[in-house]
């Protein structure tokens, strides 16, 4: 917590599914939680109603020790969209401001790579929503199995998956390398100008 207050001038998102550390990192002055549950813990909606931060709700399908064991969707588009359209009513009814909330579709949390493709190619669909699109698959174990690389050399399937991500209409990308992602951001919309 003293490192997000001393750095509470420039704009956090704190990851967390803990209603308490919601509490506590909306206090200490975070922009925006990030939560992989989608606030549906008791009380995590309440904590983020009573903030004025924004919220990113993921989609994940189990739990963390166990989501990659054969994950199974009838149809992973449709089922995502459903869910995150499901807590988006639920974060209104809440009383969060739809102006205030991002959506994941979570790639990697319960899904094998064949359904983050799936979802990648699909990611217009998800605009259907109405909210801005937060994806996330750098350095991601998917990228692993396409390219048999080790975590520390997916920088180039990273920045491909980036673009194919912007051009599916992700307005935000989290990513770990920055400068890198950048560069590929600053060439595409001048692409697309």
């Amino acid at each position: 917590m003293p490192v997000l207050e001393r750095i509470s001038d420039l704009c956090v998102s704190v990851d967390t599914r803990r209603p308490g550390v919601m509490r506590a990192a909306v206090a200490a002055g975070a922009s925006m939680i990030n939560d992989v549950e989608a606030l549906a813990a008791p009380g995590a909606l309440e904590a983020v109603a009573a903030s004025p931060c924004a919220v990113c709700l993921m989609h994940k399908k189990g739990e963390p020790a166990t989501m990659q064991r054969d994950p199974h969707y009838d149809d992973v588009v449709r089922e995502v969209k459903d869910f995150l359209n499901q807590r988006i009513g639920a974060a209104r009814a809440a009383g969060i401001a739809v102006e205030r909330v991002v959506v994941d579709p979570g790639f990697g949390f319960g899904k094998t790579a064949s359904h983050n493709l799936e979802l990648l190619r699909k990611l217009r669909e998800l605009l259907g929503l109405n909210q801005p699109v937060l994806v996330g698959l750098s350095r991601k174990s998917t990228l692993g199995r396409l390219t048999g690389r080790p975590v520390e050399e997916r920088l180039a399937g990273s920045l491909a998956m980036a673009l194919l991500a912007l051009q599916g209409g992700a307005t935000i990308l989290r990513v770990h390398d920055v400068k890198e992602t950048r560069d590929v951001v600053a060439v595409w919309q001048a692409y697309k100008a």
